[in-house]
């Protein structure tokens, strides 16, 4: 993909959601880029229309309506490059999240080393690994072969032996696959890719290159103890798109638009994370976390390298029909701040299943649809804290990593009625720990910088600094093992008129201290009785600046993880004190 930057003025960023399709329309004012304006239509890669072009043209035309641009000729096609009367656009990008979750089975030799490595590549992008397949399966190989072809797969990530290792053993399980490929469809045989060891790549496209459409990559297990999966990404895209252009039609179009370039939706988020964590430097790292109709994702980024997984089966969408197969009821009850029967909360999420495009409708359907994102953040959270372990993500608290900024995506916390409730869903389902700034991306546009960073970062960079994010505050919170109302933080704010504030925090607290956006101040914490927050160790505080931000600064000394009363009512009443506490 292209890294050099160009010299375009203007830039049209298209994301295909899996409920929205939205234009983005980004150009020079006065010698900078900026966010001008956006459009969004209902995507249509369903029914009647079955084509996503027709959302895309929607969207476009409310673009047109708002700007008093035009960007579709009189041959009703995109104008491309633009023209000196004003009208079209100098360069597109798009991202897709739409359609079902790509089915795919991760073949390999061990199943907690190489197998597992294919589930980890694969969970990068909107996946479901309908199974495993290693060289310790008791099934024989018929069964094998049959379960291949009962599952019809959309992809087979092949895995196993490190460079210049095993070759017989990978042989003989590409042996059966390939014979399970062979016996189905032409026309419905999956893509292969393969990411094993590097010196069978001849045997391989001998074996299976007339049963299938293979795919090479670098190993993704080098070595035993060794995981490198940032190359096979690249493989893994180009594959994603040529299915998504045989699922959906307009997809095929829309690649063309942005010269064969269209990415998933995940992974451009990636490339923004990566990015902003080489600019900020910062030791913490950087979190993004995008909570949609088709998936939720998680993708960090320390000093350049990434970690995401994208969990298909938590996003607000079609998905809820079978989100109670891999998750309880209780899960989501517990998070409700009203006495809602249990009864009323599955048909709720029965019917958001079937009419993913529905938004809540009452008070009793926001409050569902809440305590689904917080039961989902916290589910997707605990999965992800485990691979960010695997990959040597520890930090000073010895459980979570600690991030600055943390960014939030997604219409659930952007289309919250206040921010006090977008930021305590995030606080309830990731419990961040540490000092953690927390940036809302109020228009949808981290996809669009993502898939333009490749290209154009000195659009990125200034677009960011002025102000496309919205900035909700600077969350500390401090952990330790004290009772409950005891004292575990003394705080001085020096504002900038100067004027300071005392405060002392008690463990159990949530509370907001008033800062006013774009105000900056000096603030001293100081733990009390072995308590951290993450300046070095227990007990050990500092001097930070911090700059205010929507909701200034948020105190969140109620431990982790969060202890919920087991008596609903007794619950109910906390979240109450909670949601009162973040009014401002």
């Amino acid at each position: 993909m292209p890294t050099s930057v160009v010299t375009a003025e203007s830039v049209l960023a298209i994301d295909v959601g899996a409920i929205h399709t939205r234009v983005i329309l980004f150009d020079v004012v006065e010698g900078n880029y900026r966010y001008l304006a956006s459009g969004t239509s209902n995507t249509t890669a369903n029914a009647p229309y079955s084509d996503i072009s027709e959302g895309i043209r929607q969207a476009l035309d409310r673009l047109s309506s708002i700007t008093g641009r035009t960007f579709i000729g009189e041959d009703e096609r995109l104008i491309v490059p633009s023209r000196s009367d004003g009208s079209g656009i100098d360069t597109v990008v798009a991202t897709i999240s739409a359609g079902p979750p790509l089915r795919i089975i991760a073949v390999g030799l061990l199943d907690d080393v190489s197998v597992e490595s294919a589930v980890n590549l694969a969970n990068t992008t909107y996946a479901m690994v309908v199974e495993r397949i290693g060289l310790n399966d008791r099934r024989r190989i018929d069964e094998r072969i049959n379960t291949v072809m009962r599952l019809n797969p959309d992809l087979l990530i092949l895995t196993g032996g490190t460079d210049g290792g095993a070759s017989h053993s990978v042989m003989k399980m590409v042996e059966a696959v390939g014979l399970a490929c062979f016996l189905l469809p032409e026309d419905n045989r999956p893509e292969i890719l393969y990411a094993g060891n590097q010196a069978l790549r001849a045997q391989i496209k001998s074996a299976l290159g007339m049963v299938g459409n293979v795919h090479f990559a670098a190993n993704i297990r080098p070595s035993l103890d060794l995981e490198d999966i940032d190359i096979a990404q690249g493989t893994l895209v180009e594959v994603f798109r040529r299915l998504r252009a045989r699922q959906i039609p307009g997809v095929y179009e829309l690649d063309s638009w942005s010269k064969g370039n269209l990415l998933p939706t995940s992974m451009a988020v990636g490339r923004l994370v990566r990015a902003l964590s080489k600019i900020y430097g910062s030791s913490k790292g950087v979190l993004a976390v995008d909570l949609g109709a088709s998936a939720t994702s998680l993708i960090a980024a320390y000093a350049g390298n990434l970690i995401s997984a994208v969990y298909s089966k938590y996003g607000l969408g079609t998905c809820l029909g079978s989100f109670l197969d891999h998750a309880s009821l209780d899960d989501v009850t517990r998070w409700l701040r009203l006495d809602i029967p249990h009864g009323y909360v599955r048909n709720y999420i029965n019917h958001k299943a079937v009419y993913p495009n529905s938004v809540p409708a009452t008070i009793e359907d926001l409050d569902i649809e809440q305590a689904l994102a917080r039961a989902m953040l916290r589910l997707a959270m605990q999965k992800f804290s485990a691979n960010l372990r695997s990959r040597g993500a520890e930090n000073y608290l010895g459980m979570l990593p600690s991030f600055e900024p943390l960014m939030v995506s997604g219409s659930v916390f952007t289309q919250a009625p206040s921010y006090s409730q977008a930021l305590l869903m995030l606080l309830d389902g990731l419990q961040p720990l540490g000092v953690t700034t927390v940036v809302l991306d109020k228009n949808h546009l981290m996809p669009a910088f993502g898939a333009v960073a490749g290209i154009n970062p000195l659009l990125v960079v200034q677009s960011i600094d002025f102000g496309a994010f919205v900035n909700l505050g600077v969350v500390i919170s401090p952990i330790g093992n004290t009772r409950y109302g005891t004292s575990i933080l003394r705080i001085r704010v020096q504002y900038e008129n100067g004027s300071e504030s005392k405060y002392e925090i008690k463990h159990g607290a949530l509370e907001l201290i008033p800062l006013n956006q774009g105000e900056a101040a000096q603030v001293f914490l100081q733990p009390l009785h072995g308590c951290d927050i993450g300046m070095g160790g227990a007990g050990r505080g500092g001097r930070i600046r911090i700059v205010g931000g929507a909701m200034g600064i948020i105190i969140d000394a109620r431990g982790r993880p969060l202890q919920l009363p087991n008596d609903p009512a007794r619950r109910r009443e906390v979240f109450h004190r909670w949601l009162k506490a973040l009014h401002n």
